[in-house]
């Protein structure tokens, strides 16, 4: 296995005996409650300090690798898996740990930074459309990249693309997309005539077109309204977090 070149992360953790609704005062006390896991393992209740996760999480992200010490014991090699945060405080209040294994690949979605100027953008004015803001990765956990940089200075005409085969990754970093993907581009700013002919235009009436079947005697059919969010995607079962 080849030696990686990049900081080692650690991060100092206990293990909790405060379970369920005691964690409150734990978090209260600076602390913040999280569990590790992994295949062949059970899992672990743990507490970590808020402030150091919370410098830890801004360098890792959930893709680079995080030694985690454990009661002073042995360093245990992991990935932040998942955190989860207060939706009005925007704090954490509970992260999972993942144990991997250095001689093992693995799969991350890993965020994209897009670098430099759209010329595009610049001096014609032209609208920058970002297609994605992570893509997924593989890697050995020990060469996975907290981030992606994209270069968008050949964005130099309206239409112009930046797609998957243009980036360039890390030795050792297998890219899961199509070539073909686009990532973003640049369009050309619509015109006031053009604003106001989108805006003027007929919206589908979801209620008319219920009725409509109904009438019809046809089996009704659920119309997805309009800006619906997506059914989300399925994920990896992971042991329920104990607290």
């Amino acid at each position: 296995m080849k030696k990686h070149s990049q900081q080692l992360i650690e991060l100092n953790a206990q293990v909790r005996q405060v379970l369920g609704h005691k964690v409150k005062r734990l978090r209260n006390s600076g602390f913040l409650p999280a569990v590790l896991y992994g295949k062949g393992m059970e899992s672990v209740s743990l507490q970590v300090p808020y402030k150091d996760f919370e410098r830890v999480f801004k360098t890792a992200g959930e893709s680079t690798l995080v030694y985690l010490n454990v009661d002073g014991n042995q360093a245990v090699p992991t990935i932040i898996h998942d955190v989860t945060q207060d939706p009005l405080k925007d704090t954490f209040v509970h992260a999972d740990f993942y144990k991997v294994r250095l001689d093992q690949k693995i799969k991350a979605k890993v965020p994209v930074v897009f670098q430099g100027e759209a010329p595009a953008v610049k001096d014609l004015a032209g609208i920058f459309v970002r297609n994605v803001n992570e893509l997924e990765v593989e890697a050995f956990p020990q060469d996975m990249p907290h981030e992606i940089s994209v270069d968008i200075s050949s964005l130099k005409q309206f239409g112009d693309q930046v797609q998957a085969r243009d980036i360039t990754l890390p030795e050792g970093v297998k890219l899961i997309a199509n070539d073909e993907e686009i990532l973003a581009t640049v369009q050309e700013p619509m015109s006031e005539e053009q604003l106001q002919a989108e805006l003027a235009e007929p919206t589908t009436d979801v209620s008319a077109v219920k009725e409509v079947e109904k009438e019809k005697g046809e089996e009704e059919v659920p119309v997805e309204e309009p800006g619906a969010a997506p059914a989300p995607e399925a994920k990896p079962e992971k042991p329920a977090k104990k607290e």
